[in-house]
């Protein structure tokens, strides 16, 4: 018992030093996830409820700010403009990134190469991306234009009309789904080969191969690249802020390209109604989490994990 008693001290010491060790390795999350995160969140909620003009006080506006959205035609085609391009680049960056997973997870010659090229558009800056598509789209000199002329196929305005607007700037986002083709191929060459080893021997196609295999173990893949799809195309924002600067007004032409964060960098920072901007960022949050809720609501029903 003297053992016991003598030797408890030491290992609640112990326990405590791992405890405190802990804490430190952790603190710089924390504490980031804290300053840069939950505080100026709050604070944006507050001053949502007020009128703030970043030179006086804020002033405490009520629900105001939120029933103004309803009515503001601005809000709703920066909504509208938002959602469809997220209706149109998430389900197109997903089947070609998968695509071309797929089709670089062969074993063969100079694969490392072609990987190699259709992962780096993804690492270039945002900002020269943009600038160089800019230029490849101009109607007047631009390259897809002259080729297109060459083909004796039918030109386009692009960025210029606002009816192809947005797809175009779909087409610039698949650019770069590089990224993504890296997360998928790394899922891909996480399944064992004995699956599609038995699937052989059982007379399986290679469509049944790819439907009963392949989908069922890349689903946690499959599900983390929707959810980080979702929220990036949600907060779609350099790209067309750029694409505003060389046209010299934002959201042109016709207000096509005026995405929802688009409008509320304006109204924040250019018409200086920080208060209303807050608003409809906390409404931009809550459709997001939202949506991110209802796709961790439905994947009991279609995400495979190992262990369940």
């Amino acid at each position: 018992m003297a053992l016991n008693r003598t030797g408890r001290p030491g290992a609640l010491k112990r326990t405590l030093r791992r405890n405190v060790e802990g804490y430190l390795f952790v603190s710089p999350v924390v504490l980031g996830l804290l300053i840069w995160t939950l505080v100026p969140f709050a604070t944006a909620f507050y001053i949502s409820f007020t009128k703030y003009n970043l030179f006086t006080p804020p002033v405490w506006h009520g629900i105001k700010n939120y029933t103004h959205l309803l009515n503001d035609p601005l809000f709703l085609q920066g909504m509208k403009v938002t959602l469809t391009f997220t209706l149109l680049f998430l389900p197109l960056s997903i089947c070609l990134g998968l695509g071309m997973a797929l089709l670089l997870n062969q074993k063969v010659r100079g694969i490392a190469l072609l990987r190699t090229a259709f992962y780096i558009p993804s690492i270039v800056p945002i900002v020269a991306t943009i600038v160089l598509w800019i230029w490849i789209l101009n109607p007047d000199y631009g390259l897809l234009n002259d080729a297109l002329k060459g083909l004796h196929l039918p030109t386009g305005l692009w960025l210029s009309d606002p009816a192809s607007a947005v797809p175009s700037l779909v087409l610039i986002g698949l650019w770069g789904v590089g990224g993504g083709m890296i997360v998928f191929l790394a899922g891909l060459q996480g399944i064992p080969e004995e699956y599609y080893e038995a699937a052989k021997i059982d007379g399986a196609s290679t469509f049944a191969q790819f439907r009963n295999v392949t989908l069922p173990l890349l689903s946690s893949t499959l599900f983390y690249q929707i959810i980080l799809a979702l929220i990036a195309s949600l907060q779609y924002f350099t790209q067309a802020f750029v694409l505003g600067g060389s046209s010299g007004s934002l959201g042109e032409p016709a207000s096509s390209t005026l995405f929802i964060t688009l409008y509320i960098w304006q109204v924040a920072f250019n018409y200086t109604q920080m208060g209303y901007a807050c608003a409809m960022s906390v409404v931009l949050f809550v459709l997001i989490l939202l949506l991110t809720l209802l796709l961790f609501g439905t994947q009991r029903y279609w995400v495979f994990y190992g262990d369940r």
